[in-house]
């Protein structure tokens, strides 16, 4: 079992900043690969980033170039980093980490204001 919980969603206007983070806990040894998705009302939950345990990272097209994924030195963080924040990045954000099974925090309120 994992568990996942993030921090740092608010109230931003547009192009400015904000950086999510999510700690895991539990078997965070088993994790192969960590992730935040997004998802907007009325719309589909979608990949915004992710990185594997080995540092590979993978972007959505509309986060390349604004947003970077990394991870902290122990390993069972991850951030988000989002610049140039768009009103079209208004969204839950949720952390997700894959090992074995896919797990979910309980998602982060991104909002951001024309």
């Amino acid at each position: 079992q994992v568990q996942l919980v993030e921090s740092g969603g608010g109230l931003v206007q547009a192009g400015g900043s904000l950086r999510l983070s999510c700690v895991a806990s539990g078997s965070i040894f088993s994790i192969n690969a960590m992730g935040w998705y997004r998802q907007a009302p009325g719309k589909q939950r979608e990949l915004v980033a992710a990185i594997t345990s080995g540092g590979s990272t993978n972007y959505a097209d509309s986060a390349k170039g604004r947003f970077t994924i990394s991870r902290g030195n122990a390993k069972n963080t991850v951030y988000l980093q989002m610049s140039s924040l768009k009103p079209e990045d208004t969204a839950v954000y949720y952390c997700n980490a894959y090992a074995r099974y896919d797990y979910w925090g309980q998602g982060t309120q991104v909002t951001v204001s024309s």
